[in-house]
């Protein structure tokens, strides 16, 4: 094996990829979003609806920022290195270990993105980020009030497994980064392997879509594989209808940033008994109640 691979990685070269590829990235977003936009005046398809929702995503952004600050970025990084007292193993930070724990760390996120979808109170959050009409890379900073802290709970096994808590944050931040980057409309189909073995925008539109056909499909990260071993792939074939199934209709920023908690509060207090209140909490997207079977009378009863 060859010994670059088998380099010894500092702690404080991790700090400034991270810091240094952040910053950098966000810059290309930025650019690119004048390129998207400048395509999208170009072929008429700009409007002010487009261009309000836009600036919606990144105050969304902005509150989510503050809460993850407030909140949990001491919480996050002092959970990490409290569990690192405890990993089973110690290993060596290099590129070898980097690409595993990188590879590890998308399939962590491939479940958290499946169960955010799939219960009700961690969906109240992440619909956010479903909640745009439009699809540009913008609508990759639109963030929920929560979407900083579920993310903890799915890689803190990687600081516990023995990865150093330092790999683990650069990792996270790489999965973010490339699912930030599949966010656009502008780039069409690629090359048939790489469709095959990672995330592209293609599949991540599919992802964005509220077509009964895309609803809960494409949670994958970086490698499409993921998808397609735990059966939630679907191709892209028709035309994606971006947003929720239920639209919030509204570019207020507030309202996008707090419509899936106060949806999700207004079903709990409609709710018929404790058992109707979890179902809403815990439930899928979309959960109803059983309604109760209509009981026919017999002759001469009442």
């Amino acid at each position: 094996m060859p010994d670059f691979l088998l380099k010894p990685i500092p702690g404080f070269q991790l700090e400034i990829w991270e810091k240094f590829i952040g910053d950098w990235f966000f810059v290309f977003a930025i650019a690119f979003l004048v390129f998207e936009l400048a395509l999208y005046a170009l072929r008429g398809k700009l409007s002010k609806h487009m261009a309000d929702d836009t600036v919606t995503n990144y105050i969304t952004l902005a509150f989510f920022l503050i809460t993850t600050t407030l909140l949990f970025a001491t919480l996050y990084a002092a959970a990490y290195f409290f569990a690192a007292e405890f990993a089973v193993f110690s290993i060596q930070t290099n590129l070898l270990t980097l690409a595993i724990c990188l590879i590890l760390a998308d399939l962590a996120y491939y479940w958290e993105h499946r169960i955010l979808h799939r219960i009700n109170f961690l969906w109240a959050t992440h619909s956010v980020h479903h909640s745009s009409p439009f699809f540009n890379i913008s609508v990759a900073y639109r963030h929920g009030p929560l979407d900083g802290f579920w993310p903890l709970f799915f890689h803190l096994p990687l600081v516990l497994l023995g990865f150093d808590p330092l790999l683990v944050l650069v990792c996270e931040l790489f999965v973010q980064l490339f699912q930030t980057a599949l966010h656009t409309e502008v780039i069409g189909k690629l090359w048939k392997p790489i469709e095959l073995l990672f995330n592209t925008p293609s599949h991540h539109r599919v992802h964005h879509g509220s077509n009964r056909k895309y609803l809960d499909k494409n949670y994958a990260g970086i490698f499409i594989i993921w998808d397609r071993m735990f059966g939630t792939f679907e191709e892209e074939i028709e035309d994606v209808k971006y947003g929720l199934t239920r639209p919030i209709n509204s570019i207020n920023p507030f309202v996008a940033f707090f419509h899936g908690f106060t949806r999700l509060g207004a079903e709990v207090a409609k709710a018929d008994g404790l058992y109707n209140k979890l179902g809403h909490l815990f439930g899928p997207p979309g959960w109803k109640p059983k309604k109760k079977p209509v009981q026919s009378t017999s002759e001469g009863e009442k």
